[in-house]
C-alpha cells in the first residue's frame, strides 16, 4: 500500500489527538508529550518529503534554528515563567498563520478568504500575546484600563478591518490585504492592553484559540488537512478552556475582554482604620501545625513568584511522616497567572497527584482543617466574593479558608490583589499573617519542625 502525504498527516493528527488525551492527566502527562512530539515528527517528515528539493537546504536550516530556540527555552525557562513562555509560543503560532498568509497573497494565492482568516486571526493572537507576554513580565503595568477611547478605537479597527477583508475577497487587491494585516496587528495590541493581571489566564487561553482559528484558516487556505484538525482542536479546547475560567471567575467574556477588573467606585470597605491583623512568627506556625490534625495548603502566585513549592513539599512532609498530619492542597481554577499554573509548580516539586484536589472537591472540607495555609493567594480567598455585591469579584467562587480553625496567611504585607480590592480575612480572629518571602518563611517552618 502506497502511504501518501494525506494518510500521513491524518496519521499524525491521531499522535496529536491522543498526546492531548493524555496530557488530560498528570500521571500520563509525560506519555502525552511523547505522542506529541512523534505526531510533529511525522508531520515535518512528511512536508518535507513532497516540498521541492531546491529549497531543503533553508528548510532544514530553519527547522534547526528552531529546534535550538525550543530546547534552550525548554532547559532554561524557569517553571515559575511558564505563562510567560506559553503567551510567546501562542504568539508565534498567530505569526506563523500571518507570515504564510502573506507568503500565499505573494506567490498570487486565490483563496482570499482563507488567507484573510489567518491573516486577521493570526495578527491579532501574535500582537495580543506580544502585550500578555509584557504584562506578565512586568515589562508594562498589569493593571486593568477602563478608557472608552480605547474601547471607541476597537470597534473602528474592527468595522475597518471587516470593510477590508469584503474588498479584498471581491478583489484580491494585495495592498488593501497588507493594510489589513497593519491593522489587525495594532487591534491586537489594543485588545490585551486593558485588560488586567488577574484576567490573565483567560486571556492565555483565549490567545491560544486563536491562534489555532488561524492555524484552521492557513490549513483549508494550503489544503492542508493536518493543520485543519490541529487547529480546530486547538481553537476548540482554547475556547472551552476559556469558558471554563470565565465561569470560574464569575465573569463574562466582555467583561474581561473591555476593561477587565476594575476597582468597583460603590464599593466599600468593610475595615475600619481601627482593625490591626494578628502577625505571628514561623515559631507560631510550627507549634501550631505540629499539633494539628488535618492541613489544607492553598498556594497562589505568590508562591510560584517566590519559587516556594519545593519548600511547601518539604513542610508538607515533615508534618505527615513524623506528626501524621494529614495535608492536602486545594487549587482554585485561577489560581497563578494561567490555568493549571499551580498544578504544573506543585508536580516540579514531586507533591503526589493524590493529594491535590480542586476547588468543588476541598471547598467543604475547610470547615473539619485544623488549619490553612494561604501562600500567596489573595482574590481567590477573598470573603467579599460572597458579602459584597459592590464588589467587582462579587459571585467569584472562592476557597473557603475562613472556616478553618486557624488561617495562616504567607504575604509579605497586607497589599492588594490583582482586583485591588481588601481582603477582610487578613482582619479575622482566627487569622494569623506571617510576613516574609514565602519561601524563607516555609523554609524556616520546615528547619523549627524538623528541630522539635
Amino acid at each position: 500500500m502506497t502511504i501518501t502525504p494525506t494518510l500521513s498527516y491524518l496519521t499524525s493528527s491521531i499522535f496529536f489527538i491522543l498526546s492531548i488525551r493524555f496530557l488530560a492527566s498528570p500521571k500520563s502527562a509525560r506519555q502525552g508529550n511523547i505522542l506529541g512530539t512523534i505526531g510533529m515528527l511525522l508531520a515535518i517528515i512528511t512536508t518535507l518529503s513532497i516540498h521541492p528539493a531546491s529549497n531543503i537546504v533553508a528548510i532544514i536550516g530553519t527547522l534547526a534554528l528552531g529546534a535550538c530556540i525550543g530546547i534552550y527555552s525548554g532547559l532554561k525557562v524557569k517553571m515559575t515563567s511558564l505563562p510567560q513562555m506559553i503567551a510567546i509560543f501562542n504568539g508565534l503560532g498567530g505569526l506563523s498563520a500571518v507570515c504564510i498568509a502573506l507568503a500565499e497573497t505573494i506567490s498570487k494565492s486565490t483563496s482570499y478568504l482563507d488567507n484573510s482568516l489567518g491573516l486577521i486571526i493570526g495578527a491579532i493572537a501574535f500582537s495580543g500575546s506580544i502585550i500578555a507576554f509584557a504584562k506578565l513580565q512586568g515589562i508594562i503595568s498589569a493593571k486593568a484600563i477602563s478608557s472608552k477611547l480605547i474601547l471607541f478605537l476597537q470597534l473602528s479597527l474592527s468595522i475597518a478591518t471587516l470593510f477590508l477583508c469584503i474588498i479584498y475577497i471581491l478583489n484580491g487587491n494585495p495592498n488593501i490585504f497588507y493594510i489589513m494585516g497593519i491593522i489587525c496587528i495594532i487591534l491586537g495590541v489594543l485588545m490585551v492592553i486593558p485588560i488586567g493581571g488577574a484576567d490573565m489566564p483567560v486571556v492565555i487561553s483565549l490567545l491560544n484559540s486563536y491562534s489555532g482559528w488561524a492555524c484552521v484558516g492557513i490549513g483549508f487556505s494550503l489544503q492542508n488537512p493536518l493543520l485543519i484538525i490541529v487547529g480546530s482542536i486547538v481553537g476548540a479546547s482554547g475556547a472551552i478552556l476559556s469558558y471554563i475560567m470565565i465561569k470560574a471567575m464569575n465573569r463574562s467574556l466582555t467583561n474581561v475582554l473591555f476593561g477587565g477588573i476594575e476597582k468597583s467606585s460603590n464599593s466599600k470597605s468593610t475595615i475600619s482604620p481601627q482593625q490591626t491583623a494578628q502577625s505571628g512568627s514561623p515559631e507560631d506556625a510550627a507549634f501550631i501545625m505540629e499539633n494539628a490534625n488535618k492541613i489544607i495548603i492553598v498556594p497562589g502566585y505568590g508562591m510560584a513568584a517566590a519559587q516556594a513549592q519545593h519548600a511547601l513539599k518539604a513542610m508538607a512532609d515533615e508534618l505527615h511522616n513524623h506528626y501524621g498530619v494529614e495535608v492536602k492542597y486545594a487549587i482554585h481554577p485561577v489560581a497563578g497567572r494561567m490555568p493549571g499554573h499551580m498544578n504544573v509548580l506543585l508536580a516540579e516539586a514531586n507533591v503526589p497527584y493524590d493529594d491535590v484536589f480542586e476547588l468543588e472537591d476541598i471547598n467543604r472540607e475547610f470547615a473539619t482543617a485544623d488549619v490553612a495555609y494561604i501562600i500567596g493567594a489573595n482574590d481567590i480567598t477573598n470573603p467579599l466574593a460572597k458579602t459584597d455585591s459592590s464588589s467587582p469579584i462579587y459571585g467569584m467562587p472562592i476557597l473557603d479558608v475562613e472556616k478553618a480553625k486557624t488561617v495562616f496567611f504567607v504575604k509579605r504585607s497586607l497589599g492588594h490583589g490583582y482586583s485591588g480590592i481588601e481582603n477582610p480575612l487578613f482582619f479575622a480572629p482566627n487569622t494569623i499573617m506571617l510576613y516574609g518571602d514565602a519561601k524563607k518563611v516555609t523554609e524556616d517552618i520546615v528547619k523549627i519542625l524538623e528541630s522539635t
